[in-house]
């Protein structure tokens, strides 16, 4: 999908038909995925990695590293290409980070990341398309 804002989705029925039922319920839902389940934790590819619900160029590659948390996690991202919200599900204190596009929910970001940023985006991979030609 291309990543323009005027290409989304308008309703619930629409993303719906546009996503599988896992990726619904993780963009649209802030579900998460089981932790080493996902197709890109122990993924390492040159390219970069899009939001799967509406192709917006998210992290680049070359910034995923090996967390041991059982998700695909990055310690940058341009704050332009996501959102970050307060979250208080689960009797727990995150930040939500989101993709800035389209809204679908990403995963959460920690303080517990490598330097420079310090930073660990940990990202359900069924939210991420890899593109190993995308280097935006």
């Amino acid at each position: 999908m291309s990543p323009e804002s005027d290409d989304l989705p308008a309703s619930d029925a629409e993303w719906r038909e546009q996503l599988s039922d896992e990726e619904y319920r993780v963009l649209r839902e802030a579900g998460t995925e089981p932790p080493f389940s996902g197709e890109y934790v122990d993924h390492e590819a040159d390219g970069s990695y899009a939001c799967a619900g509406c192709g917006a160029t998210l992290f680049d590659a070359d910034t995923k590293f090996e967390s041991g948390c059982g998700w695909p996690s990055f310690y940058d991202v341009d704050d332009e290409r996501i959102e970050t919200h307060r979250d208080t599900s689960h009797g727990m204190i995150r930040t939500e980070v989101l993709c800035a596009n389209c809204g679908g929910h990403l995963g959460h970001v920690f303080d517990d990341g490598p330097e420079p940023t310090g930073k660990r985006y940990c990202i359900n991979s069924v939210s991420l398309e890899f593109d190993d030609e995308r280097t935006d």
